[in-house]
């Protein structure tokens, strides 16, 4: 078994998508399971998500909805991170359905969804303002205008909400205005669209008017609201620990870790954890991070390693190798959360925890 955890509540990541089906009605739930579901495991999240009732499933990559496939996943599976040129005999053979971002796309999968015996589900994505991936309004409306191909089942009109967790409520209804006149013109032109989708988590958060038929809740399955926006019933669904691996002194003057950027100012006890850079755990925390061990704080202390941190445990009960170290979680009465972790490097829990390393086990917990 390895030193260093995420542990993984299954019955935590229920109550989160309860929280979501709370809010949102009737509208069909896609779970985002993208990115190893946000560091959690795409494998073993799906398969509670789908019995609680998610409907589908959205990855970003082909490469991630073959995974879910091999693994026995039979619900639809949406592949929306675009880039799908060279995977898309992949796509058709496993089954999953592709979001069309380009004309490209949309002329290569034309070609090879012409011989099949039912048109191929698709979701087209219309840019309302983000300014990325998808169609602007108005080359939307035009491609529906010139003849939808017979070879493409048009699913899903969908776009991507860009400041849905801002203060500022004007820049999101502007998007929703947009898409909205894109869905009624589709339906003036005859169109039958089963799905309109624009939530994210922020979405279904902020603004109920923009659930429509199906929303994709991503980040507050795992417990985190997006950016400045509050949800008290979310619960945080992962827990990242390790152990000590050897606890030593050292005297003053003495510097500790790469580049000696630390340097004793007192006789420390120091207790090297079995957590580096490599397993997700930033660089940017030399010096500046914290972690619970007995239910203390204690601070990190010289750079961050690959494989190694040093913490300075001088001021805590004494320590041994094989204690437990809590990266984010709960000790005793202390939390450090996800958001801890991304305020202290001025990014989002998003980026901490997709970026929990493969090499960090997960360990899933299906008890409260």
């Amino acid at each position: 078994m390895s030193l260093t955890v995420a542990e993984i509540s299954l019955p935590a990541l229920r109550q989160n998508f309860q929280q979501v089906a709370r809010r949102v009605g009737t509208s069909i739930i896609l779970a985002v399971v993208k990115a190893n579901a946000y560091g959690h495991g795409a494998v073993r999240v799906s398969q509670p998500l789908l019995a609680c009732g998610a409907r589908r499933l959205g990855v970003a990559t082909i490469a991630e909805g073959i995974e879910l496939r091999q693994a026995g996943v039979t619900a639809p599976i949406l592949v929306m991170g675009g880039g799908l040129s060279d995977g898309l005999t992949a796509l058709l053979e496993y089954d999953l359905t592709p979001v069309l971002t380009s004309p490209d796309c949309i002329a290569s999968l034309v070609r090879l969804a012409s011989g099949r015996s039912a048109p191929l589900p698709v979701h087209l994505k219309i840019d309302t303002g983000m300014g990325r991936l998808g169609f602007s309004p108005k080359e939307a409306v035009s491609l529906l205008e010139g003849g939808w191909p017979p070879a493409l089942q048009l699913e899903g009109l969908m776009s991507h909400l860009a400041s849905a967790d801002e203060a500022d409520a004007q820049v999101t209804e502007a998007q929703l205005a947009q898409f909205r006149a894109v869905l009624e013109q589709a339906k003036r032109l005859g169109l039958p669209i089963p799905l309109a989708h624009v939530a994210g988590s922020a979405g279904i958060l902020g603004f109920p008017a923009s659930h429509f038929d199906l929303v994709r809740p991503g980040l507050m399955l795992y417990g985190y609201a997006p950016g400045a926006l509050k949800s008290p019933d979310l619960r945080p669904v992962l827990s990242w620990k390790t152990q000590i691996v050897q606890v030593k002194r050292v005297t003053p003057g003495q510097a500790v870790s790469y580049g000696g950027t630390f340097i004793a100012k007192r006789p420390t006890t120091l207790a090297v954890l079995a957590v580096g850079y490599a397993d997700g755990y930033s660089r940017a925390f030399s010096n500046r991070g914290r972690v619970l061990i007995h239910d203390r704080v204690v601070p990190v202390v010289g750079r961050v390693c690959m494989d190694l941190t040093i913490v300075d445990v001088t001021d805590i009960p004494p320590v041994s190798p094989g204690d437990e170290a809590v990266l984010i979680g709960q000790q005793g009465s202390l939390t450090i959360t996800a958001d801890d972790l991304a305020s202290q490097l001025e990014t989002i829990s998003y980026e901490v925890l997709a970026g929990i390393g493969p090499r960090v086990q997960r360990v899933y917990k299906d008890e409260l």
